[in-house]
C-alpha cells in the first residue's frame, strides 16, 4: 500500500488484535458488516501477548489504532480502492483513497477520502450515531468534490459499517 509502511502496518495490526483480544475473540473472526453486499469478513491475527498488552496500554489510542488497520482492508474489500496517502489534521477525514499506485492516474484522479472511526466496546445506538457523526464530519473537505466515505469499527461483536456520501 502506497501509504503504509511495514512498520505502521504492524502498529494497526496488532492494535486490532489487543482490541479484539480484549473482547476474548481468537483469530480467526468474522467481522459483520453493515449495509453493504458483502456482509462478512473474516480478520486473522497475530497471537496477542503481554508485551502488546503492555506497549499497547492507552486503549482509546488503541482503538482509534486498530480501526484504522481494519478500516485500510475493508475499504479494499469493499470498495476495490487503497489508502494511498494520510490526510492533514482538519480535513474531516483521515486517508485519500484510490487505485493501487500501479495504476497510472494524475495527482487526486479516481480518489475519495476515508474517516475512520473505532468503538471498543459500545451499543447499536452508538454505532449508528457514530457513522452518522464521521459521515457529517467529512463536510470540511467537500470542495474536493470527491465521495467520501466513513467506516466505523466496534469491537466487541465485532462489526464495521461503511457509509458513503
Amino acid at each position: 500500500m502506497p501509504a503504509l509502511t511495514a512498520a505502521m502496518g504492524a502498529v494497526l495490526k496488532e492494535s486490532a488484535a489487543v482490541c479484539l483480544d480484549h473482547h476474548g475473540h481468537s483469530s480467526p473472526v468474522t467481522v459483520h458488516l453493515k449495509k453493504i453486499r458483502k456482509p462478512t469478513a473474516l480478520l486473522n491475527w497475530p497471537s496477542v501477548t503481554q508485551v502488546m498488552k503492555n506497549t499497547y496500554n492507552d486503549m482509546q489510542r488503541t482503538t482509534e489504532q486498530g480501526a484504522c488497520g481494519i478500516a485500510i482492508m475493508l475499504v479494499r474489500y469493499v470498495t476495490g480502492l487503497t489508502v494511498v496517502e494520510q490526510s492533514k489534521k482538519g480535513t474531516g477525514f483521515d486517508y485519500w483513497i484510490g487505485p493501487d499506485e500501479s495504476e497510472e492516474c494524475l495527482p487526486f484522479a479516481n480518489k475519495a477520502r476515508l474517516e475512520v472511526s473505532g468503538i471498543l466496546s459500545g451499543t447499536p445506538s452508538q454505532f449508528a450515531t457514530r457513522v452518522k457523526q464521521k459521515l457529517e464530519q467529512t463536510k470540511a473537505s467537500d470542495s474536493t468534490g470527491l465521495t467520501a466515505y466513513a467506516i466505523v469499527v466496534e469491537f466487541g461483536k465485532p462489526q464495521a459499517e461503511v457509509g458513503k456520501r
